[in-house]
């Protein structure tokens, strides 16, 4: 190799490094989020509020920016922002019911491509005294005294008895609702899940990490069988719910997904766990690192993939 080849082989690969490191410096500290645990029949909802479970993706706003639940930071413009207060709010991207990959399309790309049509819907003021009605009130007249057009704040209803929230419940999946949202409006917002904070729906859902692919036979023979995964309840594997195309580009080892599922067996596995769709928010953020064309080429066509979930 000659010197000045060498030498732009050595500059080359320290603009890679220094792209690297940037990207890695821009990455931000996951915030500490209060996560729904899943309703019980048996729990106490007496004096509790329900809402609406929003088909959206989370959104963390923590004075300045708009950060992801994996902590990540969403390109939304200036416009979609402005007005909103100087304090933390969390809350839900949303636009309309049945638009979840719209609206996951959206704050994926690095362009304005439609966040004119969301809403950043808040179910929480983190850092504001009182209970669940007295922090969400701070918000309130925040934006009653300075209004802004693309934030907004949950109604909470309270929970009469166990009949009304199942018929709120019916009422919201007859509308093309994913499902309620029971709390504890006494409770503090504390991070990690929480029994305050419970999420009700027909069918369950839970996220894991997946940690290896396996090779399918018979109709699937050269692309995804099924895929192991892992959570709080251990590994296990998911090998329904995959359309032709996620077969082909399988979400990458180490990716956050969705998994619907019918309870668990005794020993805490989910049963008949089925793919749901790739997690928005974990996709979410800055630029990717540049990677050697040939990976470059491997990671568009998951990229294109995924859009389509």
């Amino acid at each position: 190799m000659s010197m000045s080849r060498a030498l732009r082989f050595c500059l080359s690969w320290m603009a890679w490094i220094g792209a690297a490191y940037a990207c890695l410096a821009a990455a931000q500290e996951a915030p500490a989020l209060m996560l729904a645990d899943v309703f019980q029949e048996n729990t106490e909802i007496e004096g509790w509020v329900m809402s609406e479970k929003l088909d959206g993706v989370r959104a963390y706003w923590d004075g300045a920016r708009l950060i992801s639940r994996q902590g990540n930071v969403f390109r939304a413009p200036p416009y979609f922002t402005h007005g909103f207060p100087p304090f933390p709010v969390d809350g839900e991207l949303f636009s309309r019911r049945g638009e979840f990959e719209r609206v996951a399309a959206i704050v994926r790309s690095g362009e304005d491509k439609g966040w004119h049509s969301l809403k950043l819907h808040v179910f929480d003021v983190p850092q504001a005294p009182g209970d669940l009605r007295q922090r969400l009130g701070v918000l309130e007249k925040y934006l009653q005294e300075r209004p802004a057009a693309h934030i907004t704040v949950i109604p909470q209803y309270p929970v009469g008895h166990r009949a009304h929230l199942q018929a709120f419940l019916q009422a919201v999946e007859q509308q093309g609702g994913e499902g309620v949202i029971v709390r504890d409006p006494a409770a503090p917002y504390t991070a990690g899940r929480s029994r305050q904070m419970l999420k009700l729906k027909r069918t369950l859902d839970d996220e894991c990490t997946v940690v290896a692919h396996h090779a399918g036979k018979g109709r699937h023979q050269g692309r995804l069988g099924a895929l192991s995964c892992r959570n709080a309840r251990g590994v296990f594997r998911i090998g329904a719910g995959f359309s032709d195309a996620d077969r082909e580009n399988p979400p990458p080892i180490g990716s956050l997904i969705t998994y619907r599922h019918r309870g668990f067996t005794k020993n805490g596995i989910p049963r008949f766990a089925a793919f749901w769709r790739v997690r928005a928010d974990a996709a979410a953020g800055h630029a990717a690192m540049p990677v050697p064309a040939s990976q470059a080429e491997n990671q568009k066509r998951r990229r294109d993939a995924d859009m389509r979930r």
